[in-house]
């Protein structure tokens, strides 16, 4: 997430927060059910950005001072994250997924049209992308732009410069997030136990094969991108199963899973590296986990409010936020 802002910001997506820490800088809550952007400084709402379209599954970056907000109804927000102020707002597609930077463009990634959207750092368009399938996964390394076909089973890379088509490669059944970690990009499937794995600098790709179990009902997918990364390991909320799994980056092999309380959704590693904390969906929906990453065992699980959407750790702090349905006992 590029950004040359004077102060530290932070992201948590849902409509309500928790406070469990003192903390620094400043926190952008995206308020799902408002279609607003909270913005929270020492504990406290100072200010609401409002009319930013459907939040559910919105996401919020910054690039070169400002933010970029894509939510789900396509709307794409240029926001000033100083003076807390919509500064733009234009139509990029009926139905958005994602958002990414080259140095001197935007990306979104549509579900509908079936196309990628490409636009200035102030919001004019240059060039539609047509895809014919749904889009997901976009990332960017500066040089090129990766994102993943969900109906047709592929990546395309393309040139930020001159946005041509660099290499298609066919990927696995039904990609539909990735991660993006240094000069790797990481793809994960719907519909097989493995992760593909693109090398940007030789465009070399392979596939991680993890053994096969019996699958649980799926309530909520994991969002690949944020999976927690500690040096060259990732930790990987599984899909209908019951366990966090861990993959090393560097070698690309699958080192062991971590059995947890229910099926994860959102997974973060804390500032000292420590720990790492995860939230689930389905019967255990209203629970916390901690994981010492020294022995990769979990040593606390707490029930903590109601339907835990996602968590976020804060750099200097020591702490935790977390963003709940509703606080307990209110």
């Amino acid at each position: 997430m590029g950004t040359t802002l004077r102060r530290t910001r932070y992201v948590i997506y849902n409509f309500l927060l928790i406070l469990i820490t003192f903390g620094f800088g400043t926190v952008f809550v995206v308020e799902r059910e408002r279609g607003s952007l909270a913005v929270i400084e020492k504990h406290r709402l100072i200010k609401e950005i409002k009319d930013l379209g459907n939040l559910n599954h919105a996401t919020l970056k910054f690039f070169k001072g400002y933010g970029y907000l894509i939510s789900r109804d396509g709307y794409l927000s240029k926001i000033d994250p100083e003076n807390y102020k919509l500064i733009k707002r234009i139509k990029a597609g009926e139905s958005a997924i994602g958002l990414n930077f080259c140095p001197d463009k935007v990306l979104v990634a549509n579900y509908a049209p079936k196309s990628v959207a490409v636009f200035s750092e102030n919001l004019k368009l240059l060039k539609e992308i047509k895809t014919n399938s749904r889009n997901v996964g976009i990332k960017s390394d500066g040089k090129l732009f990766v994102y993943a076909l969900m109906d047709k089973d592929s990546l395309q890379v393309r040139d930020c410069k001159t946005l041509k088509l660099v290499k298609e490669i066919k990927a696995g059944d039904m990609p539909f997030d990735a991660l993006l970690y240094g000069g790797t990009y990481i793809v994960g499937f719907f519909k097989e136990n493995t992760v593909g794995v693109l090398n940007l600098k030789t465009l070399k790709y392979k596939k991680v094969r993890f053994k096969k179990e019996k699958k649980e009902v799926v309530f909520k997918i994991p969002h690949f991108g944020l999976w927690g990364v500690k040096r060259e390991l990732a930790f990987i909320p599984v899909v209908g199963e019951r366990k966090v799994r861990v993959v090393n980056l560097k070698t690309f092999e699958y080192v062991g899973d971590i059995p947890v309380k229910g099926l994860p959704v959102f997974v973060q590693v804390s500032p000292d590296g420590n720990y790492l904390a995860v939230n689930y969906s389905g019967d255990s929906e209203d629970y916390l986990t901690l994981i010492e990453l020294k022995t990769l065992k979990p040593v606390k699980t707490k029930k903590n409010s109601e339907r835990e959407f996602s968590t976020l750790d804060l750099p200097r702090t020591g702490g935790l936020y977390t963003s709940p349905l509703t606080l307990r006992g209110r």
